[in-house]
């Protein structure tokens, strides 16, 4: 399971060095990562066996959702980390996300969001304007 926030850089060619516990999760899992644009402006990142399920139920959407699977699914990328343990994150995705050099992995259960680190303040304060008590949780 993957949990916590890890400060990540991507380097100058848009490789992504994955922590780790990262890496050992995902070797745990098969290897291969799955790498999709989220609608809130990060990237997905998810192992393959965890994303097959994610991927059937997209397709099953109605027709109405199509810009939404289209987002996603139009996005996706299998990636196998190499010999250093380091994803390349293709110009396109990092593009669509704003990603840049100073990043941030959130891990987030079965998958991880790979954020701009401004862009993933921006959306906490966000979460947290709109109020706690909103997502129906307590501590």
């Amino acid at each position: 399971m993957f949990q916590g926030t890890s400060l990540v850089t991507l380097d100058s060619k848009g490789r992504l060095a994955l922590p780790k516990r990262v890496r050992a999760e995902l070797e745990a899992k098969g290897g291969e990562i799955v790498v999709a644009r989220h609608p809130d402006g990060c990237l997905l990142l998810y192992p393959a066996e965890a994303w097959a399920p994610r991927r059937e139920k997209l397709l099953s959407l109605p027709w109405s959702a199509r810009g939404f699977v289209r987002l996603v699914l139009g996005s996706a990328l299998e990636l196998k980390p190499d010999a250093a343990g380091r994803i390349l994150i293709p110009i396109d995705l990092r593009e669509l996300v704003g990603l840049e050099r100073e990043c941030a992995l959130v891990g987030l259960g079965e998958h991880l969001e790979l954020w701009d680190r401004a862009a993933l303040r921006a959306n906490e304060e966000a979460s947290l304007a709109d109020g706690i008590d909103a997502a129906g949780f307590n501590f």
